[in-house]
């Protein structure tokens, strides 16, 4: 299991609103992470966990398009000042946190993903709200959409992909190249919006293939890709994910075997998480008897 840290934070801070600790800080987005937290692994049960967030700073994305993400509005204060504990909750969990200067937490995920994929018996979940990382997906890899809230999520798979958008995962950045990402201001192909987009990848693939066929498209598209042939390119590299992340991972260290669940229900306590303590403590109630505080997780 990854988690897509900030995106995940993100969401939870959207969803959650006006919860504070007894001192009034806000607390809202720590709240919503330890929830879907808990969830995961209530429902899922994973074998191993990690959890990816982006550094502050510029990334290479940002060095080769100074436009790049330069719409998104700033990120709250009310939201920043709780990432510390976001990463006192997975440290809590012994979840190790991947984050790299330079790289987007996707990057990491991507680099961890294609790691992973070289185990025989092991298949991966990522869990997020971020549409550019479907084209990570294979058979062996799916992305837990959160979009909507975690009721309503979607488990993507290669079928689910192209039940959506009509075609294979590994195309999505051909898409973005020819549609653009408004939420991260890839322009894109102007005048070529997502139906023209997925009716040229369905018909030839890449935008590679699709400028090598020029002359098979009608004349209003075909003027339209001529003039911004440079865009595609540029839009398609800045929308794939990069998977080689020089990374300190070791996959054993993100096995779920051990928990000390004193350290987490001292901080959900700190945290005035009554609801989560009670959720955590029925998760784990198998385990209470145990003699020791460091126990199995499953």
């Amino acid at each position: 299991m990854l988690f897509d840290g900030h995106a995940i934070i993100h969401r939870a801070f959207h969803a959650i609103h006006h919860l504070t600790t007894p001192s009034g800080e806000p607390i809202n987005a720590v709240f919503g992470f330890t929830s879907i937290l808990l969830n995961i692994i209530e429902i899922e049960q994973p074998d191993f966990f990690a959890i990816t967030f982006d550094r502050k700073g510029p990334t290479f994305r940002h060095h080769a398009d100074k436009e790049y993400k330069a719409t998104r509005t700033k990120c709250p204060n009310e939201l920043i000042m709780q990432i510390k504990k976001v990463y006192e909750i997975a440290r809590a969990f012994s979840i190790p946190i991947f984050a790299k200067k330079g790289f987007e937490a996707d990057d990491l995920l991507g680099t961890i993903c294609r790691e992973v994929e070289k185990e025989p018996n092991l298949k991966t979940i990522i869990t997020s709200g971020d549409s550019d990382l479907l084209q990570l997906i294979t058979p062996k890899v799916s992305v837990h959409d959160l979009t909507g809230g975690y009721r309503k999520s979607v488990n993507f798979t290669p079928e689910k992909v192209i039940e959506k958008y009509g075609f294979e995962p590994r195309f999505i950045t051909d898409f973005k190249g020819m549609a653009g990402d408004a939420s991260d201001n890839i322009k894109g192909v102007a005048g070529i919006g997502t139906k023209t987009a997925t009716r040229l990848i369905q018909q030839f693939g890449t935008i590679e293939n699709i400028y090598q066929h020029l002359t098979e498209i009608k004349s209003t598209i075909r003027e339209k890709l001529e003039r911004n042939r440079e865009s595609a390119f540029h839009a398609k590299k800045m929308a794939t994910i990069r998977c080689d992340a020089q990374l300190d991972f070791d996959l054993a260290s993100c096995r779920t075997s051990k928990i000390d669940q004193e350290t987490v229900l001292e901080l959900f306590h700190k945290l005035n998480f009554v609801s989560l303590e009670r959720r955590f403590k029925k998760i784990f109630s198998p385990l209470k008897n145990e003699p020791s505080i460091q126990q199995s997780l499953f």
